[in-house]
């Protein structure tokens, strides 16, 4: 199990990579992805910001050190984006007339998936951390 987590955090980390560098290759995309209820002098920064935290998470969670930090910090990211894809399905026929709208709409589900994904290497590996009668194996348990 310990070499699937480790290959599906590559994974993500490359999905996160790969999509904060489009926040760059194709700005214009993402710009039009902003909810008119933000205002409009804050959209380049938004998207900026958004591709720099993508890329810098995507990053971090490739490193054992920084993994629970950049779990953490992607689902925060999710979470924080999360209205903008409402409103990106909400709105598709007008923002994207040449595009399914069933496609923005799959964003939703999979941002849900992606917040599991992370949220399953907030979980430190115990099979690496903790060896039989260590008090390690005690720290993973919560406090009731």
């Amino acid at each position: 199990m310990r070499y699937i987590k480790a290959g599906l955090r590559f994974l993500l980390a490359a999905f996160f990579i790969f999509a904060g560098v489009n926040h760059f290759r194709d700005a214009a995309f993402f710009l039009k992805l902003m909810p008119d209820y933000i205002p409009q002098g804050w959209h380049w920064p938004a998207v900026w910001i958004s591709g720099v935290a993508e890329i810098g998470l995507g990053a971090l969670l490739l490193v054992p050190a920084t993994q629970r930090l950049a779990a953490y910090g992607l689902i925060a990211l999710l979470i924080a984006v999360f209205p903008a894809n409402i409103y990106a399905y909400q709105h598709s026929r007008e923002i994207f007339p040449g595009l399914d709208p069933a496609l923005h709409f799959w964003r939703l589900p999979l941002q849900g998936v992606l917040i599991a994904c992370a949220w399953w290497y907030t979980r430190g590996d115990s099979s690496e951390t903790a060896q039989p009668g260590s008090s390690e194996l005690a720290s993973d348990i919560p406090a009731l």
